[in-house]
């Protein structure tokens, strides 16, 4: 039996979601800004966007576009309601419900379409629902095929609140008119290694080499592109009540302003790692695939596997600090993940992890959790005061802290 897969994906989330709780802001361009002080938007209205504002315009330049633009800041947990209404309506229609972000969810409807009347009639209820039970001015695009990866691609063709189907004999005329970085996984960095091969469509990418791809890209990214270029995706609809298992652990950081200093660059690098080893001894796990990223007015990327596992944060500074061989001339935003994850108990202890060490951190992760992250920090971020938020914006105070590990419990109630 073919599959049916759904990617639904709301429309302007963040800016019709708050278009949908006040009124006045309807039918107006809007922004939504991060909360953090950062002069960007996050995400713009549909009215925004017809306009030629877009996420991550700046907002200055957003103005000089249209001066009566309205901006608003972030409400995270609206959003998250959001979402968990939507999710619990998906749930009534089939058991096999993943959520993929905030905004998007993927279902297989394989075995209950038919009890809707089919795929069409079954998106009508879904969104008879998402109208009732969330409102009218927010919508969905869906769309359908036999996998995850067409499902995503079909979703965004035909927005907003469109509805499309790719069948497997319609892949290659969809992929005659398709960019390469509207496939979800394809980067502008990829792009830009894809064109020295040669490769500026999808459709020159189905007919590449398989080894030719490998000697490229390495094995899996390989083996994922050729996939990709065929149309195959074998990854099951995981539900979002079982846990597929921890993949990679990271942390995203926006900074509050462009910053030109190479060692304050540095130093929001380190106090970033210093999170995602806190995450990962959390976790009981160790990592031994390290990747960065900085964005300014040019891009730097580094991702390198080591030989050895990780879960200091110092490590993972060293890692990523060897793998900066040039800095923009500003960086804007930060990004830091460590993957090819073990359990750290199934792990030989490295010669240089010496027990004192591990006792040390243990330590210091018992009186950060006690008087929250960051109380004893590394001697080379002395005069760097602390990130100003902790994850999807919202500020580090002790209220917020608060605030935001309520927050966290909507999001777990998700799963």
């Amino acid at each position: 039996m073919q599959r049916i897969i759904l990617h639904i994906d709301f429309d302007s989330f963040f800016a019709s979601a708050e278009q949908q709780f006040n009124p006045l802001l309807r039918g107006r361009p809007i922004g939504v800004t991060a909360t953090n002080g950062r002069t960007c938007i996050i995400a713009a209205s549909r009215e925004a966007k017809a306009l030629g504002i877009k996420s991550p315009t700046r907002t200055f330049e957003a103005q000089r576009i249209y001066p009566s633009i309205i901006f608003v800041p972030a409400h995270f947990t609206k959003y998250w309601e959001v979402s968990k209404i939507f999710v619990n309506a998906c749930k009534d229609f089939s058991p096999l419900v993943e959520i993929f972000s905030l905004d998007e969810v993927f279902m297989d409807v394989t075995r209950t379409a038919e009890l809707f009347g089919g795929t069409l009639p079954l998106i009508e209820k879904i969104k008879s629902r998402l109208q009732v039970e969330i409102g009218e001015y927010i919508t969905a695009s869906f769309g359908i095929s036999h996998n995850k990866l067409l499902a995503k691609l079909a979703s965004g063709l035909e927005k907003p609140n469109g509805v499309v189907m790719i069948k497997p004999e319609d892949v290659q005329s969809i992929y005659q008119t398709t960019k390469l970085t509207d496939i979800c996984g394809i980067g502008y960095r990829i792009e830009a290694r894809l064109n020295q091969m040669g490769i500026y469509k999808l459709t020159q990418l189905s007919a590449a080499p398989l080894q030719a791809l490998i000697a490229e890209f390495g094995n899996v990214e390989g083996i994922f592109l050729h996939q990709v270029g065929q149309g195959l995706d074998t990854r099951e609809v995981i539900p979002h009540t079982q846990d597929p298992g921890v993949k990679s652990v990271g942390r995203n950081y926006c900074l509050p302003a462009n910053e030109y200093s190479k060692r304050k660059v540095l130093q929001n690098v380190f106090e970033l790692c210093e999170e995602v080893g806190i995450k990962l001894r959390r976790l009981n796990k160790k990592a031994r695939n390290v990747g960065i990223f900085l964005r300014g007015d040019e891009n730097v990327y580094g991702r390198k596997t080591y030989s050895y596992f990780m879960d200091s944060g110092k490590d993972l500074f060293d890692a990523c600090h060897s793998l900066l061989t040039v800095f923009p001339d500003y960086t804007r935003q930060i990004g830091i993940w460590a993957s090819y994850l073990e359990d750290s108990d199934k792990i030989p202890s490295s010669l240089f992890d010496t027990e004192k060490k591990r006792k040390l951190r243990t330590t210091i992760d018992q009186i950060n959790e006690r008087f929250g992250d960051h109380t004893i920090r590394n001697g080379f971020l002395l005069d760097s005061p602390k990130l100003t938020t902790v994850p999807n914006g919202f500020m580090a105070d002790r209220f917020e802290r608060e605030k935001f590990a309520k927050e966290q419990k909507i999001i777990e109630s998700l799963a």
